[in-house]
C-alpha cells in the first residue's frame, strides 16, 4: 500500500469513528431521547409527568400544595378541615385516582389543555374554578370553593402542570374515563348487588359505607351511597362514567392493562351502586338544551319518547340511535 493511500485510509477511518460518535449514541437503549421515541411509538396513553420535576420556586410550592389537597381534600376543606369546612368528608382522588394521575383513572391529563370549553350541561362556556366548583358541589356534595382562595389558586396549579405537556385543545389517550360499549339490555340490579358483595365489599363495605382513616378526617376507601357520598347530580351517577370508571379501576389494583371485571359486570355494578339512597340535589339550570343530554341522564324532561327508567339502566342503544336521527332530521 502507498503512503498516499494509507494517509487517505486513515482520514476515511477518522471520519467513521467521529460520525459514530455523533449517530450510535441516539440508538442506545439508555439514551433518553430514545426512551421518550419508544414510549411514543409503543404505548400512545397519557402519563402523568414525574412529581420530582415539580420546580422549588413559589410556583413549585403552588403545585405542590394543590397535590396534597386533591389527595388530602377532607383534611383540609372538610366536615372537620383545617382550611374551611365545604364538603363531605370524601377526597377528590377518591375520583380522581392518584391525585388524578391514573391512565383512564378519571385523570386530569385532558383538563388544563382542553378548558375554557362549551359544556351542554351548563349550556354555555365553563372554565376550570367553575369545573372545579361542580365537583364540589356534586361529588364532593358540598358548597363552592372561593375562585379567589389559595386553595383554587393551588388545585388550579397543579391541574396545569399536570397538562402541561399536552397541546392546547387535545385531550390525549388515557385521559379520564373510558366509554365501554353499551349493553344490548337494560343494566341488571340484581346482578350488580352480587358483583359489589363479591368484588367491592371488602373495601367500600356491604352498605356502601366506606372506611374512614384512623385520624377520621377523610376516607380510604369512599361511601358509595349514603348521606357521605356524591350526590344525584355527579357524573358518576350517570351508569356510563360509573361503568367506565369501574372497569380500567376496581376492584383495588385493577388497571386498564389489568381489569377485573368484563363489561357486563361494570354496568351491573354501576346500576346496583346507583340504584341506592344517596344525597339528592337539583341542579336546575342543568342542560338548558334538554335536546343535549346524554342518553343515560336519568331525569326528565327529555326530547324523546323513552321513560325515566330506561334513561338511567338502558338499554342506551335505541335512545343513542333515536337522538342521532333527530340531529339528522334537524341538520337536513
Amino acid at each position: 500500500m502507498s503512503r498516499k493511500t494509507f494517509l487517505i485510509t486513515i482520514v476515511i477511518l477518522a471520519i467513521i469513528l467521529a460520525l459514530a460518535e455523533i449517530i450510535i449514541p441516539h440508538f442506545k437503549p439508555n439514551n433518553k431521547k430514545n426512551q421518550g421515541l419508544t414510549l411514543a411509538i409503543t404505548d400512545s396513553i397519557w402519563m402523568a409527568p414525574d412529581t420530582n420535576q415539580i420546580p422549588h420556586s413559589a410556583e413549585g410550592e403552588l403545585i405542590r400544595y394543590g397535590r396534597m389537597l386533591i389527595a388530602n381534600t377532607s383534611y383540609f376543606l372538610g366536615p372537620n378541615g383545617k382550611v374551611a369546612h365545604l364538603s363531605n368528608g370524601m377526597n377528590c382522588q377518591n375520583c380522581h385516582l392518584d391525585a388524578g394521575t391514573k391512565p383512564w383513572g378519571n385523570n386530569y391529563g385532558g383538563v388544563f389543555s382542553t378548558y375554557p370549553k362549551f359544556r351542554e350541561r351548563r349550556g354555555a362556556n365553563e372554565n376550570i374554578y367553575q369545573r372545579v366548583n361542580d365537583c364540589f358541589q356534586r361529588s364532593l356534595n358540598g358548597v363552592e370553593l372561593d375562585s379567589n382562595s389559595r386553595e383554587m389558586q393551588a388545585i388550579l396549579a397543579y391541574i396545569k402542570w399536570m397538562g402541561k405537556d399536552v397541546a392546547r385543545n387535545k385531550k390525549p389517550k388515557g385521559a379520564g374515563i373510558k366509554q365501554l360499549a353499551f349493553l344490548d339490555r337494560a343494566a341488571d340490579t340484581a346482578n350488580g348487588k352480587n358483583v359489589y358483595a363479591q368484588k367491592c365489599t371488602k373495601c367500600h363495605g356491604a352498605n356502601g359505607e366506606g372506611i374512614l382513616k384512623p385520624d377520621s378526617f377523610s376516607y380510604l376507601y369512599p361511601p358509595l351511597w349514603g348521606e357521605n357520598s356524591y350526590n344525584t347530580g355527579a357524573g358518576l351517577y350517570r351508569l356510563s362514567r360509573f361503568a367506565g370508571y369501574v372497569k380500567d379501576n376496581m376492584p383495588f389494583g385493577s388497571t386498564y392493562k389489568s381489569t377485573q371485571l368484563t363489561d357486563e359486570e361494570a354496568w351491573d355494578v354501576a346500576a346496583y351502586v346507583n340504584a341506592q339512597p344517596r344525597p339528592q340535589r337539583n341542579f336546575k339550570q342543568d342542560w338548558p338544551n334538554i335536546s343535549l343530554k346524554p342518553v343515560d341522564h336519568p331525569f326528565g324532561p327529555f326530547a324523546d319518547n323513552f321513560s325515566e327508567q330506561q334513561h338511567k339502566y338502558g338499554p342506551f342503544g335505541p335512545i343513542q340511535k333515536a337522538k342521532e336521527n333527530l340531529a339528522k332530521k334537524k341538520s337536513s
